[in-house]
């Protein structure tokens, strides 16, 4: 019984419990604050030639997100179908859309819906009353215009 209780009592003594430690090279001040202003840096390269062809496109593009997000504005509490992977269908109500902007992930231009939160959501399998569909899953979704 004695041997018990001495295995279950903490250890007294501080544990070596090993940690590798990264040191970062001193800059040429020897301050450690960075490098000096002379310090050749990595050039970047100039920024794409802004053509009329390229501002056609940033506007034809600014059109169609207006158009997909006033779309979802529309769709917001309506019932809504949706087309997912494999042809699955299912119908729920649209609750909200995350739609990242221009600085947050989601699709290759900011553009694409990541996550549609939606209620009552009816499957094959059954009835969820509240669920999120990754956006990479959704092929396409519909919904009756001035209808609930």
């Amino acid at each position: 019984m004695a041997n018990v209780r001495e295995a279950n009592t903490p250890p007294t003594g501080p544990m070596a419990v090993p940690v590798s430690v990264l040191r970062l090279p001193r800059g040429p001040d020897g301050s450690g604050r960075g490098f000096g202003p002379s310090t050749q840096r990595p050039r970047r390269d100039p920024p794409p030639e802004v053509t009329e062809a390229t501002r056609a496109i940033q506007r034809a593009r600014a059109a169609l997100r207006r158009r997909f997000l006033l779309c979802l504005v529309a769709a917001r509490g309506q019932r809504v179908t949706f087309v997912l992977c494999q042809r699955v269908r299912v119908n729920a109500v649209l609750g909200a859309a995350w739609v990242p902007g221009g600085t947050e992930g989601g699709g290759s231009d900011g553009g694409a819906a990541v996550a549609f939160q939606v209620d009552a959501l009816q499957t094959p399998l059954g009835v969820q009353k509240a669920a999120l569909l990754r956006g990479g899953d959704v092929v396409a979704f519909g919904f009756q215009v001035g209808g609930k």
